[in-house]
């Protein structure tokens, strides 16, 4: 989940705009004609209103909460396809097929039976819709990266989605028509089957005409059952996380007043208008209430629609928004008005402005939550778009479930009774307060809450360009300190040949590669650095003792040193636990411009060692290089150190040209700590443990016969590319296989970086950050 793999682009051709929004008719007629059939449930085959809360109500909560487990399995899907393309495909198979089933439903049955074959059904056909949807609703945001591209995407799709509730409101006059069928329950048998095979067939379309890249080697966490546990906490973690974005916060509990107060009165247009304005008479009132949501949706796929999409462009979408529901508000008071008995016609001229709330609600909250999508993947180097779409469409359908249970809770309170053949007056006026007041009330709620949202087109156009230039790599923007080239300004280095312990992988397959390197990690490592930070884990958060000593349990039989970067937050636990398995120790406490913080690094490393767990102490990792402290305030804390443990060999872990450069660095040491990347120095693979000799040597030159170790060295198995320095699974073997020959055969110690991936370094160093372990994220080995 590092970045996109939907093939994104600023400007989407029409065609792929299209291909998606069909996607979106489909995922509104499937909901649009349920709702509309299931009133033959209640009419038709007799179920009572407890069976028909619960038909309307367990199976929306099951899509509701399956919905991130499908957005945790979408964002991590390794294969040709990409991560949608294959489950929107499956989703659209299952939700067809199960529609034209469940609704084969007859009367000589009965109601136990048909009931529970209806239920049944219906959480297959909802497995099947959260199939579907969270993977396309992900394909929508990966779309483009443009901010009012992505709004024309959500307009076209919201357009051609809205023909849904144009057709469903017919679907009522052809069902109860005898011209047409001889009942209802027949006539929805026979009209499932026509909306499940042609939507199914748009609910392919995006699958078939929106192209993915290959994800087969992203750095994913694996789908197996033996990692439930793990995908289950993260989807948590992403419930946790996104709600920690404020602007996404604020999207989410907008739609849910909006949404939810809209669907709360939505059927009590239908009660309104029969009631109110024809008496009661279901007969007199005719088309009219079908009238009433198919015009609605008529104005607003011509009207609405298009207003926003060009709103925004020129207000921006925050604005676009705040106007569009102020206009509805004005819509639902003149809705009071203008239901006059006798004159039904007089509702339509309110319908325009009623429209505008949910009309502009999807267009421009899809659109933001793409926005919103960035900035996360900003602070957190993930991309995360399934998990996003299955919390916001979370949001959206858990409401549902609730206004099904406060449009029954309002009909009581106002005394409505579905039996009577008129109401009494205090009904009617209730329902129309209700009908006014609650979605003017979830709407203002929710302009008071978006009225401070802060991703604006100006900040969106910051984040995207900064996610660019970290996709562009260290040329335009370094992702680190290294310098290119560095060693060659201090030595002449003319490379013709690697060296004499160099394997000659030039004949070898992958296969081939693979062997050597199991041989090589089999034989084991001097050192290695230590990776404690589990995924969705991030500097600052609190280490436990038990993910301690899991991880140590899994490399303690490929090395003989464990090397750590801090004493605080959880770290302290990595010596001890390296100790209780034989482990030798090199401790380091991390130091920065934090002087307090510092004080706490120092204080526990000196305290570990006086305890027996350190074998080496390292002051400061990088510091110099950072530019966060003087050399000489570095110096300080080193003789500080010295002083507190006569008995053990302190010094700095650095870049090894900062030694050359600092001589009286070297001379505080006891031991010179040496960081070495051919890699950062944009070196061929083939020169690598070359220029790695040569690197070490320059350090050696400075020691005065001290005890020269590389602290770090390693080579990432995927990212950018830095010049000829190019991460691979095969180079990355590679160099671990050279590097353990080299190392055996001059009797050097090295420290091999790094023990498993973390996710967190990929804002310091972009996506090649995450991918320096010999393990994976999930603690297994990534080559063997």
């Amino acid at each position: 989940m590092t970045k996109s793999t939907q093939t994104s682009v600023a400007q989407v051709p029409f065609g792929l705009k299209v291909a998606f929004g069909i996607g979106m008719l489909a995922n509104q007629m499937f909901p649009a004609a349920l709702s509309i059939f299931m009133v033959v449930l209640v009419q038709d085959l007799g179920f009572p209103g407890w069976m028909w809360g619960v038909l309307f109500f367990l199976p929306r909560v099951f899509d509701a909460f399956s919905d991130p487990i499908m957005g945790f399995i979408s964002d991590n899907t390794k294969s040709t396809w990409g991560r949608r393309r294959q489950y929107v495909f499956l989703g659209a198979l299952v939700m067809g097929i199960s529609f034209i089933i469940m609704w084969q439903l007859y009367r000589v049955n009965g109601v136990t039976y048909n009931f529970t074959f209806f239920l049944i059904w219906s959480f297959i056909f909802y497995l099947g819709l959260t199939i579907f949807s969270v993977p396309y609703v992900a394909m929508g945001y990966e779309m483009s990266t443009d901010f009012h591209e992505r709004t024309d995407i959500m307009a076209v799709a919201q357009w051609i989605g809205q023909w849904a509730w144009v057709i469903a409101p017919w679907f009522w006059v052809v069902m109860y028509d005898p011209d047409w069928f001889e009942s209802a329950d027949v006539a929805t048998r026979t009209l499932a089957i026509w909306v499940g095979v042609i939507c199914m067939i748009f609910a392919m379309v995006p699958a078939i005409f929106i192209k993915s890249r290959s994800t087969l080697n992203e750095n994913y966490s694996p789908l197996t059952l033996k990692h439930i546990g793990t995908g289950l906490k993260e989807i948590l973690n992403g419930f946790v996380e996104s709600f920690k974005i404020k602007p996404f916060r604020k999207l989410c509990i907008a739609t849910f007043f909006i949404f939810n107060a809209f669907n709360t009165i939505a059927a009590f247009s239908f009660f309104i208008v029969v009631y109110y304005l024809f008496n009661g008479d279901a007969a007199a009132a005719g088309v009219w209430p079908t009238l009433f949501g198919s015009i609605g949706a008529l104005v607003t796929t011509f009207a609405v629609i298009p207003v926003v999409a060009r709103m925004s462009k020129k207000t921006g979408k925050k604005k676009a928004f705040l106007i569009s529901q102020g206009i509805s508000i004005i819509g639902y008071i003149m809705l009071w008005f203008l239901f006059i008995p006798g004159k039904p016609y007089m509702f339509i001229f309110a319908l325009p402005f009623f429209s505008f709330g949910i009309g502009s609600l999807f267009v421009l909250m899809m659109s933001m939550t793409a926005d919103v999508i960035d900035l996360d993947e900003l602070t957190s180097g993930k991309r995360r778009e399934g998990i996003f779409g299955a919390i916001y469409w979370w949001m959206v359908k858990f409401g549902f479930a609730i206004a099904g249970l406060l449009s029954g809770a309002i009909l009581s309170v106002v005394g409505f009774d579905p039996d009577a053949a008129s109401q009494t007056e205090g009904a009617i006026i209730g329902l129309r307060a209700f009908y006014s007041g609650v979605p003017i009330l979830g709407t203002l709620v929710a302009m008071i809450v978006m009225w401070n949202y802060d991703v604006t087109e100006d900040r969106a156009h910051e984040i995207r360009a900064e996610l660019d230039k970290r996709k562009e790599g260290p040329e335009e923007k370094p992702l680190t300190y290294y310098q290119a080239e560095k060693l060659l300004s201090l030595v002449r280095l003319d490379i013709k040949n690697g060296l004499e312990t160099d394997m000659d992988f030039a004949a070898m397959n992958h296969l081939e590669i693979k062997q050597h390197y199991a041989e090589s990690l089999r034989r084991g490592m001097h050192g290695l650095c230590f990776s404690p930070y589990e995924e969705g884990q991030d500097i600052g958060d609190i280490l436990t003792e038990s993910q301690i000593r899991r991880r140590m349990g899994v490399i303690t039989p490929y090395t003989k040193w464990v090397r750590s970067f801090s004493c605080t937050e959880g770290n302290e636990f990595i010596p001890k636990v390296a100790r209780e398995r034989g482990l030798k120790t090199m401790v380091g406490a991390w130091i920065s411009k934090d002087k307090a913080q510092n004080e706490k690094e120092i204080n526990s490393l000196i305290e570990l060692a006086k305890s027996g767990v350190v074998d080496i102490a390292a002051v400061g990792n990088e510091v110099l290089l950072r530019g966060e402290l003087s050399k000489d305030e570095l110096i300080h804390y080193i003789k500080r150190v010295k002083e507190a443990l006569p008995n053990i060999q302190v010094g700095c872990v650095d870049t090894y040209y900062q030694f050359y450069e600092h001589p009286d660095l070297a001379d505080a040491c006891d031991v010179l700590l040496a960081n070495c990347y051919p890699f950062w120095e944009d070196c061929d693979i083939d020169k690598a443990t070359v220029y790695l000799d040569q690197m070490y040597q320059v350090v050696n030159k400075v020691s005065k016969g001290k005890p020269v170790i590389i602290a770090e060295t390693g080579w990432p198995g995927g990212g950018e590319d830095h010049k000829s320095a190019k991460p691979s699974p095969e180079n990355a073997m590679k160099y671990f296989v050279n590097v353990n020959n080299w190392r055996q055969k001059q009797n050097i110690e090295v420290f091999y970086f790094s023990s498993f991936d973390e996710s967190w370094k990929v804002h310091h160093e972009g996506d090649v950050g995450q991918r320096w372990g010999i393990w994976d994220k999930n603690e297994k080995l990534k080559y063997s």
